[in-house]
Parts: structure tokens; C-alpha cells; sequence
């Protein structure tokens, strides 16, 4: 299983590799709402389930792992294998399900960029992570920041204290060209709300919107910093994955967009194989 702020995914499968169901549900970060998170996990298992029919083992004679967004600790791991119904049960944050899933067993770095953010280094079987603490916190580059980055900028041009762009006035029109609506906006919203602007900065910086363009490249400087901070070797590879992780390639320094190759899987074939290593150790 694999779940994040936007959606959770559960996918059923044979020891062999065989995949028997998928099936996806509603959001599932555990530090924003574990009880909410457990439950839409359990209905995305469920539906599964019921895909794969007579083919598929009951839940209690099954074992699973589960990458989820929010699981901070060992006791958040704890807690939520114990809320779902397997005969044994791993729990990590979707970090290390990204990673896994994306580098495969590839030496290399992992920039996760969607509504938050993350980024992994692999070498051997060591993973090291970079962030991923959460949009109050941190989750540079990501969608929610991008968006609170362009209402931050919107209302400074409102001040007269930056200059406007055609992104800007376009934010300004969308609350009527009313201050408080705006401030008002951005004392309520949740990072989802946040990544909503994401697609709107991306296309502005690629029509050449002067804001558009220095929000992407701000966040493309935490991600070459990230980068340098991994110290990758020569061999290494990168990989973008997320909503946002491709649309940064442009914005990279050279040397690392000259790595950038197709990731060899999803956070839910990490999960998979993470879910395997734990069937081995049952039997």
C-alpha cells in the first residue's frame, strides 16, 4: 500500500510477482489524520480484495507493507499495523517505497516532488533522506510551496513592494481583486489547496512569466543544494518522480540533468518488494 495527502493505492499480489488487483482510495497522511488515514486505507485493501476474487488469500493469512505519507516514527509504524488486519505487518513513511520503487537497485538519488517533498539518496543498501517534513516545516520546490510562494508574491505586488507579471494578475482576478479575499485564502488553506497553483506556475514560467520563472528556479535551488549535499558519484543516476519532479528537469544545474533517467517503478512496487523481504522472513 502507498498513501499520501491526495490518494491511497493498494495493490494485491502473488509471492511469484503475479499482480492479482489494484485499487485507490482517499487521502492517507498519517500526521494529518491517522484515523482517516487507516480507514481509507483498509476500504482501498477491500476494494482490492473483492478485484482479485478467489484468487486472492483472505487479509489475515497475508502480509503487507505500507508506505505512508506522515508516519514519523517507530510508533506511528506501530500503531497503524496494528489498526489493519494482516498476518504481519511493515510500516514506513512513502520515502523509503519511493525510493526503493523508483531507483530499484540502482545506486543514485530520488527527488520526490509533488504536493510535498522529498529527496533520497541510495547507495548499496543504504538510503538517506532529505527532507520530508511536512509543508509547515519544510517541502521546498513542492507544489504546496510553489503555491504559497505565488500568493506571497501576489499580495507583495499588491504593496507595490514587487513587481506584478501576468501570473500575479491572474491570481489577483481569481479573488476579485480584493486583498482581504486573498489573505483571507491563505490563512485557511491546506497544502492540497496550495498545490492547486502548481500547474499554473509551471506553465507561466515555461510562457516565460518573470514570477513564474523565478518561483521554479528558487525551488530548483533547493533541489541542486539537496543534490550536492548527497554527493553523487559519477555512475550515479537521478530520478524525478512526483507531479512537479519532471517539470524541474530545465531548471537543474547541468551536471545533473545530464543523470536524469526513467524510474524503474512506483512507491507501490517498493511497497511490494518490501512486502516480499517480509514473507521471507515469515517463512
Amino acid at each position: 500500500m502507498d498513501g499520501g495527502g491526495t490518494g491511497c493505492r493498494a495493490v494485491i499480489g502473488r509471492s511469484d510477482g503475479v499482480i492479482l488487483a489494484r485499487a485507490a482510495g482517499g487521502p492517507a497522511n498519517y500526521t494529518t489524520n491517522p484515523i482517516q488515514a487507516a480507514e481509507n486505507l483498509q476500504k482501498a485493501v477491500d476494494e482490492a480484495l473483492s478485484l482479485a476474487g478467489s484468487d486472492a488469500l483472505p487479509l489475515e493469512r497475508t502480509v503487507a507493507h505500507v508506505g505512508l505519507a506522515g508516519i514519523m516514527c517507530e510508533d506511528d509504524s506501530q500503531a497503524l499495523a496494528a489498526q489493519l488486519p494482516f498476518a504481519r505487518c511493515s510500516v514506513s513513511d512513502d520515502r523509503l517505497t519511493s525510493a526503493l520503487g523508483g531507483l530499484g537497485d540502482r545506486d543514485g538519488a530520488l527527488l520526490a516532488i509533488g504536493t510535498g517533498s522529498f529527496a533520497a539518496g541510495r547507495r548499496g543498501g543504504s538510503v538517506r533522506f532529505l527532507g520530508g517534513y511536512g509543508f509547515k516545516a519544510g517541502d521546498q520546490a513542492s507544489g504546496a510551496w510553489l503555491g504559497r510562494e505565488l500568493l506571497c508574491q501576489t499580495l507583495l505586488a499588491c504593496d507595490g513592494l514587487a513587481a506584478p507579471s501576468d501570473l500575479t494578475r491572474a491570481v489577483f482576478a481569481r479573488f476579485d481583486e480584493k486583498i482581504h479575499r486573498l489573505a483571507t485564502y491563505s490563512a485557511t488553506s491546506d497544502p492540497s489547496q496550495y498545490a492547486g497553483f502548481a500547474p499554473q506556475i509551471v506553465q507561466a514560467a515555461k510562457d516565460g512569466d518573470a514570477v513564474g520563472q523565478r518561483l521554479m528556479e528558487g525551488g530548483a535551488a533547493y533541489l541542486n543544494a539537496a543534490l550536492d549535499a548527497l554527493a553523487l558519484k559519477e555512475t550515479d543516476v537521478l530520478c524525478l518522480i512526483g507531479g512537479l519532479g519532471p517539470h524541474y528537469a530545465p531548471y537543474l544545474a547541468p551536471r545533473y540533468q545530464a543523470r536524469i533517467c526513467q524510474p524503474q517503478g512506483t512507491a507501490l512496487d517498493g511497497a511490494m518488494t518490501l512486502a516480499r523481504e517480509l514473507l521471507e522472513t515469515v517463512a
